[in-house]
């Protein structure tokens, strides 16, 4: 696999960030696959690869937690881009479960207890998305977080066996604002009311000036724990 991620990234160097979507997905046909949360950093990846019909499925997770406004700029990038974007949901029968045993807001109790909301509400559901493709596709930067800030654009994934690209690692907040209203890309209407990081309702807030990134996210728990399992590696 360490040669693949050698080709790949002899095939992309010095290529912007859309090229080198264009030139992964031209070598890897039907192999790569793209996560949105239908935040800003992933309504540009969704443009790069509508716009230019570029062979790389999406998906998005549906929590059953989301905001309203999730759901309204999902249905504006449909309407938009006229493309299939899937929706995977979390197994009935494991939400049933935590919620009838630990109540509706068990994330609140513990550190433990919020992973494992997350695991059924995310992570599982995007192991069954990821099945069957050998590249993942995300919208992570490094200026994210602590954790996130020395991820190089292309790795291996350990956890899910695959290969992770993410072609605006080294983007800015401004950059990434700038090329939504560059292309007047759809995007949630949160992002204008200080939610940098937008999740489930009950575990996202909005930042004050000078925060951190991921203050916005699981605010009760300490910084270094500040990850729900999708891109633990």
């Amino acid at each position: 696999m360490q040669q693949t991620i050698l080709l790949i990234n002899e095939l992309i160097k010095d290529k912007s960030s859309e090229d080198a979507l264009q030139t992964i997905s031209a070598h890897f046909p039907g192999e790569v696959i793209f996560s949105s949360s239908l935040g800003y950093e992933d309504q540009v990846i969704t443009h790069f690869i509508f716009s230019n019909n570029l062979p790389i499925d999406v998906f998005t997770l549906d929590t059953g937690r989301l905001y309203s406004e999730t759901y309204s700029v999902l249905q504006s990038t449909l309407d938009r881009y006229k493309k299939p974007i899937k929706v995977f949901y979390p197994q009935t029968n494991a939400v049933e479960k935590l919620v009838s045993e630990k109540g509706p807001t068990s994330f609140y109790n513990s550190t433990e207890n919020r992973k494992e909301c997350c695991f059924i509400r995310k992570v599982e559901p995007l192991k069954r998305a990821l099945q069957g493709y050998s590249i993942w596709i995300t919208g992570i930067r490094a200026e994210q977080s602590e954790g996130r800030k020395d991820v190089p654009s292309l790795e291996w994934d350990e956890i899910n066996k695959m290969i992770k690209f993410h072609p605006i690692i080294d983007w800015t907040l401004d950059e990434v604002k700038q090329y939504i209203t560059k292309y007047n890309i759809p995007y949630n209407p949160l992002h204008d009311k200080g939610f940098v990081s937008i999740g489930c309702a009950p575990c996202t807030r909005a930042i004050k000036a000078g925060e951190d990134f991921r203050a916005g996210r699981w605010w009760w728990e300490q910084n270094n724990k500040k990850e729900c399992g999708l891109h633990s590696n």
